[in-house]
């Protein structure tokens, strides 16, 4: 694979396919594409993860010996954003913006999601990447997918998707999973007020975040340097968080609503403990919120 395209996306993407290749009984989603996404040395981790015994332990110990906790914390929030996405498609969105998309693959997995119009936002080295993985399933992109290539720090959100014919006056469900926290606070300011002015009263952004006290040393998590230490490595550091105590007010300051932000407590409630997985370890510092577009007046 490019070594120009985002290291974490690939790791993020492996730990969705070790997810997938769970039993139907346990796992949280199937993403038969991740596999496509990945180079030679995480299909081989993939295909280790799925033996006896060997599975167990060495995939785990090779790739996130480094993180705390964060493969499972991919696996709840890919749960969870797929089940707002699939709440905003019953309710008939007529638009998905997928922002900073990595090697996403809901355009092509979620149910009903043929129905709207996706626009997949990402930087042009890894969406370069994805477009020639894609070409090799698909042949041709979807007709309902749009990929817009734009780099968060230097190019114009709005722009980019005035040029590939986005509606600001149609119902929008965005995604910004594992963006905020590579992004300086300045342009999350710039994409937040952009959503809220660019898309239909009652549109809905859900995103992930990054508990600011890692950065600033308010705050304390298990793991928490480790994992700093592996993104500055991988020449991909953390710069923001939020203080969730602070979210309601910041979104309220930007024309959005907090409909929802959740936590490792309330992802192992939902997801892990009735699959008998609650002692897999979570992210404590990782969380996910869901905001909604207030409109005028």
């Amino acid at each position: 694979m490019d070594q120009s395209a985002s290291r974490t996306a690939t790791v993020v993407t492996l730990w969705r396919a070790i997810e997938s290749a769970r039993s139907a009984s346990v796992r949280l989603f199937e993403d038969p594409l991740a596999p496509a996404f990945l180079p030679r040395r995480f299909r081989w981790a993939l295909g280790l993860s799925r033996l006896p015994v060997i599975g167990a332990a060495v995939p785990w110990s090779l790739v996130d010996g480094h993180w705390a906790g964060p493969r499972g914390t991919v696996a709840v929030r890919t749960r969870y954003i797929d089940e707002r996405l699939g709440e905003a498609l019953d309710r008939g969105v007529a638009q998905v913006v997928i922002l900073g998309a990595g090697f996403d693959s809901r355009a092509y997995r979620i149910p009903a999601i043929g129905r709207a119009r996706v626009f997949e936002v990402d930087h042009p080295l890894t969406q370069a990447e994805k477009r020639r993985r894609l070409a090799r399933r698909f042949g041709a992109l979807p007709a309902h997918v749009t990929l817009v290539p734009v780099d968060f720090t230097t190019d114009t959100l709005e722009a980019a998707l005035s040029r590939s014919h986005y509606r600001v006056d149609a119902g929008t469900f965005f995604i910004l999973e594992g963006v905020t926290h590579y992004l300086p606070a300045e342009a999350v300011d710039v994409l937040f007020r952009y959503v809220a002015r660019s898309a239909a009263a009652g549109s809905q952004m859900v995103f992930t975040y990054i508990h600011r006290g890692i950065l600033d040393g308010s705050a304390r998590f298990a793991g928490a340097d480790r994992t700093l230490a592996s993104v500055r490595q991988v020449g991909e550091p953390y710069t923001f968080g939020f203080d969730p105590a602070e979210l309601p007010a910041y979104a309220a300051a930007r024309g959005l609503r907090l409909l929802e932000d959740v936590g490792a407590p309330e992802f192992c409630a939902r997801y892990l403990a009735p699959r008998g997985r609650d002692r897999e370890p979570l992210t404590e510092f990782q969380r996910a919120a869901l905001v909604e577009v207030v409109g005028p007046g």
